[in-house]
């Protein structure tokens, strides 16, 4: 199989959604609390939505199962999770603040490799 740099960026694109998955199953109330802060209610349903939309973007770019559409998903799960950190933490950029430029930087990432 013959990889280009753009396929490997995919791929850890999509395994880092892994991580968040396992985070999200382990602490699920805690995260429902967290989504409804954000305004997103009931916590518990976008919990459990967004972890089928990660799973989704986590196999679809990792296997290449549908890798754009899996990455425009995944766009769009992230996307949701900076508008989050601004609703919680106030419009802090920097993530010593809680800021969101990590999701919004993985979330174009996602995008790019959609693409190309």
């Amino acid at each position: 199989m013959d990889f280009v740099l753009v396929d490997w960026l995919r791929i850890l694109c999509g395994v880092w959604f892994i991580p968040h998955l396992i985070g999200k199953g382990l602490h699920y109330e805690k995260a429902g609390s967290t989504f409804e802060a954000a305004g997103f209610k009931p916590g518990r349903l976008f919990v459990g939505l967004t972890m089928v939309a990660e799973a989704c973007a986590a196999v679809g770019m990792t296997f290449t199962v549908y890798p754009r559409v899996a990455a425009v998903v995944g766009a769009s799960v992230l996307l949701g999770a900076g508008y989050a950190v601004v609703k919680i933490n106030g419009m802090n950029w920097r993530w010593q603040k809680m800021g969101p430029e990590y999701p919004i930087f993985w979330a174009l990432i996602c995008l790019l490799t959609a693409l190309v």
